[in-house]
């Protein structure tokens, strides 16, 4: 389990995460979710280490952060961000081994052992093919199962995902949420994905955790968390749900042309639409004058 007690951080003098407090289970598909500059990857940094903390504690399987070694953290904890900037282009084979180096003494090299935890994730991921092709000539999709086979080649309990989806396509977004919902069930990994799409979060994950304001607003399932009155209190907008029968869970019914307005909200489009017809006239009326 992951334990984040009270903790402040943050980039510059004010604190993104304001004593945040939180349990992270070890075999929990968890969904975080908040508006923008929430603090929702801030709190993926706070608990890698990446950031200090001003206050409170962050223990991982029962062990103080602040006394982990890197080598040994990254050993529990795989990240896969939300795009890679390489300054060299290396082959997919070669970029999935590189989550073998938490592993690795020092001057080692590739192991028969690490070379097969590599083919066995790139078979797992259906990724033989794309082997020896260089990862920044892949598309976004391809490129995210390339780094979450990473992630699954450095053998972590642990994967945390920042915004991983959020920049592809429909379909490959559906993908990567089966990719993760697969990992996490039939491997037993905790994942941790930070996300924007209420949706897909609330039919894959078995957890989802709203952030606001740098604290912790609630967290449930998602039939507790999707409920108007939750996401009224996470994203200021009041939102329909309705039961999804393909996911057996709430989903979020978006608000589109047709949908009702207010009635003072259709008075004062109307008193708007009605001074602009008055003014189309009145200027009609001046042109046929002249």
């Amino acid at each position: 389990m992951i334990r984040v007690d009270s903790v402040s951080c943050g980039y510059t003098a004010a604190a993104v995460l304001q004593h945040l407090s939180l349990d992270i289970g070890d075999t929990e598909f968890t969904v975080i979710i908040g508006p923008n500059g929430a603090g929702k990857s801030t709190l993926l940094y706070a608990v890698m280490g990446l950031l200090p903390l001003r206050s409170g504690n962050v223990e991982i399987d029962g062990i103080d952060l602040a006394e982990m070694r890197r080598q040994d953290l990254a050993k529990l904890v795989a990240f896969v961000p939300q795009e890679v900037q390489t300054q060299f282009d290396y082959p997919v084979r070669e970029m999935i081994l590189m989550g073998r180096y938490p592993w690795l003494s020092m001057l080692q090299s590739w192991s028969e052992e690490d070379h097969a935890v590599a083919y066995a994730v790139m078979r797992l991921l259906k990724l033989q093919d794309l082997a020896e092709r260089y990862f920044n000539h892949l598309s976004g999709g391809e490129k995210q199962r390339v780094l979450i086979a990473r992630a699954l080649a450095q053998e972590t309990k642990y994967i945390f995902l920042d915004e991983t989806i959020s920049q592809l396509d429909i379909n490959h977004q559906i993908e990567i949420m089966q990719l993760l919902d697969e990992i996490n069930r039939l491997q037993g990994k905790g994942i941790v994905l930070v996300s924007h799409n209420l949706n897909l979060a609330a039919n894959f994950a078995s957890r989802l955790v709203f952030i606001r304001h740098g604290q912790v607003l609630g967290s449930g399932t998602p039939a507790e968390m999707i409920t108007p009155q939750r996401l009224y209190e996470l994203m200021g907008i009041e939102l329909m749900t309705m039961h999804n029968p393909l996911s057996n869970t709430a989903n979020i019914l978006y608000p589109g042309r047709t949908s009702v307005i207010p009635a003072t909200d259709r008075d004062e489009t109307s008193s708007a639409q009605a001074s602009d017809q008055d003014r189309t006239s009145g200027t009609r009326a001046t042109d046929q004058r002249s």
